[in-house]
């Protein structure tokens, strides 16, 4: 069954449970062979941060939080997938319901809260998955961790998962977990990214393989903000920058049922912030590290605009529920249309 025909039905379950109910169908459509014969791998080559992807489109995080639907949705043609948000310990996130849909926005908004089951169950069923591919896996920290602890929680999972990924995320940025965004200031991102960086160099001694670090920011930084967390990223050899994550604005938005529901916004009213913090960090990284773009890809074009704007690749999430999963084959083809040109 297409996702066109599929969705109208999708959307009249409440979000997290029509959310919960895709993932089981796509297992089920994996366990039986086909999704092969409704999507392709699409074929880009792409080098970033060391690593070859088979395209440059990749899964953002958020969607699969426990790792369990990998294989399923690597068929889907994503050149990477990126896991989690996972924490040292199982936790339920805030209360429901914490998932909107604003469709006349193609939008939502979420105060999902890092639930998940835990990093030792992410990292079972990372190691039990058959994907080929390359796995980033987003680390965050347990809500009830005081923020001023919060190294130890993001290190308690760089050790746990660093020999399973290809690449970890450090995820800072998620509005949904108290004072979370605090660590994208100041003294407090210099401790972090010291403590991590030191643990990382110790790890890829330890293990003779270097995997590498990025980080996650939201889109709702200052100028300043953007200035010190390029001058950290540097200093601390971060290996590449996710930009961004959800925002915490409503404008455009505030007068549509539920515009005005606490939590992160995504889809295409972030796009053009997304856009913007993406060009103002590649302005100052000036091709030190690589920047992934995610926020507002609903198409092909959008998909290019990151591009653009100083992105190496792009992750999807929340376009992928209002455009259906043709939109992985979409990008891959404009941005190969882009490549070609430019």
């Amino acid at each position: 069954m297409s996702y066109a025909l599929l969705r109208p039905f999708l959307f009249n379950l409440d979000p997290e449970q029509a959310h919960d109910l895709t993932l089981q169908l796509l297992e089920k459509a994996h366990k039986t062979h086909t999704l092969g014969f409704i999507y392709s791998q699409q074929s880009l080559p792409t080098e970033c941060m060391g690593l070859q992807f088979s395209n440059p489109v990749g899964l953002a995080a958020g969607l699969d939080k426990n790792g369990r639907y990998i294989d399923a949705l690597a068929e889907l043609g994503f050149g990477f997938i990126e896991v989690g948000t996972v924490t040292p310990r199982p936790q339920q996130g805030n209360e429901k319901p914490r998932l909107f849909r604003l469709k006349e926005a193609d939008a939502i908004i979420n105060r999902m809260g890092f639930n998940n089951l835990g990093v030792d169950n992410l990292i079972k069923n990372v190691r039990n998955c058959k994907y080929q591919g390359n796995i980033g896996i987003n680390i965050g920290k347990n809500a009830l961790t005081p923020v001023e602890n919060a190294a130890d929680d993001y290190i308690y999972c760089l050790d746990r998962v660093y020999p399973h990924a290809s690449y970890i995320t450090v995820n800072i940025s998620s509005p949904n977990t108290k004072n979370l965004r605090d660590l994208q200031s100041g003294d407090a991102l210099t401790e972090l990214l010291d403590s991590i960086k030191n643990r990382h160099t110790q790890l890829a001694t330890d293990y003779g393989f270097y995997v590498p670090i990025v980080l996650k920011v939201a889109p709702d930084l200052t100028e300043e903000q953007v200035d010190y967390i390029s001058k950290q990223l540097i200093e601390f050899e971060i290996d590449g920058l996710i930009a961004t994550n959800t925002t915490l604005s409503k404008t455009g938005v505030e007068d549509l049922p539920h515009g005005n529901e606490a939590g992160g916004l995504s889809g295409r009213p972030v796009g053009h912030l997304s856009t913007q913090i993406i060009k103002q960090f590649h302005e100052r990284l000036e091709d030190k590290l690589p920047i992934i773009g995610v926020g507002g890809i609903d198409s092909g074009e959008k998909a290019v605009q990151k591009l653009q704007a100083g992105a190496s690749m792009v992750q999807l999430y929340s376009g992928m529920i209002y455009k259906g999963p043709k939109l992985v084959q979409q990008c891959v083809e404009a941005i190969t249309s882009y490549r070609d040109i430019y």
